[in-house]
């Protein structure tokens, strides 16, 4: 098995189809079908059963994967290792953060990028789930999470605060939430539990057993959109929200607060477009403390 080859293998395997592995590749969706027919005529097995919801691995598939990881992880080192003794000021650099932090303060760090270092291209990602670093689906990413991983080294960028906010027509209609009793008669709006755990049981430390959920959502932008439209109350960023002339602060005492990290894989730190990347980063952040 060649690693063009295991890696198609890998990707129908995470993705299940073989539109979304074809997608995830930037190739033909036919050229991944035809290198997966050819895999496994070369290999005499089958390697997946082709089903209504997608490609299931089979007992051989299986076992081939944890072959193809095994070549995954050593092409990727070969690659990252390349990368990091990069000195040219040029080519891509994929940065993964939340949208709420891209649009508050990435996206000013990465227009001070491209002043300095026009030759730098950017591939911005913005989600709530938390990008693989290892597996090259980023080189940096700006997280609420510390990483544990010894392969990654992080830099802290900033404590920020969180508060509730409601806009003054839903606070005048449901009056102010009191504290201690759960929230009760009040809407709220919070994060999918795949994103923010904590959200099922507390608001910014207030316990939430009483209130009524209004809205689940992924987003920060669409949170932040959400609490505009007077769905609920929500936790919001601070710095984004006090501002907001459509917002009210809910408990201006009530606070909680979160902790913004800098992460990259130690192999990829000697690279010059990534160590440029990162000192925008971290520029804009101290500006804004």
């Amino acid at each position: 098995m060649d690693w063009d080859n295991a890696r198609i293998f890998l990707a129908i395997y995470r993705k299940g189809t073989l539109r979304s592995a074809a997608a995830f590749l930037d190739i033909d969706q036919a050229t991944v079908g035809r290198r997966l027919n050819a895999l496994e005529a070369s290999l005499g097995a089958r390697l997946f059963l082709r089903t209504p919801s997608g490609y299931l691995a089979t007992p051989a598939g299986e076992l081939a994967v944890t072959a193809a990881e095994l070549m995954e992880r050593a092409a990727l080192q070969f690659q990252r290792e390349m990368q990091g003794i990069d000195n040219r000021l040029s080519g891509t650099v994929r940065v993964a953060t939340s949208d709420t932090i891209a649009s508050h303060s990435v996206l000013g760090a990465m227009q001070r990028l491209h002043v300095m270092h026009p030759e730098i291209r950017v591939v911005l990602s913005t989600s709530t789930e938390i990008s693989n670093l290892t597996r090259r689906e980023a080189e940096l990413a700006v997280r609420t999470l510390k990483p544990t991983s010894p392969d990654l080294i992080s830099r802290h960028l900033a404590r920020r605060s969180m508060g509730l906010y409601a806009t003054p027509a839903y606070l005048s209609q449901r009056g102010m939430p009191v504290q201690g009793n759960g929230m009760q008669g009040h809407d709220i709006i919070v994060y999918q539990g795949s994103v923010a755990p904590r959200h099922k049981e507390k608001l910014c430390l207030e316990p939430i057993a009483n209130a009524r959920v209004a809205i689940e959502v992924n987003s920060g932008m669409v949170m932040l959109d959400a609490a505009r439209r007077g769905m609920g109350v929500a936790e919001l960023p601070c710095h984004m929200a006090d501002g907001d002339p459509q917002l009210t602060r809910v408990w201006p005492e009530r606070v909680d607060h979160y902790e913004v990290w800098l992460v990259m894989h130690t192999d990829l730190s000697r690279s010059a477009r990534v160590r440029a990347t990162a000192d925008a980063i971290i520029a804009t952040f101290a500006e804004e403390e």
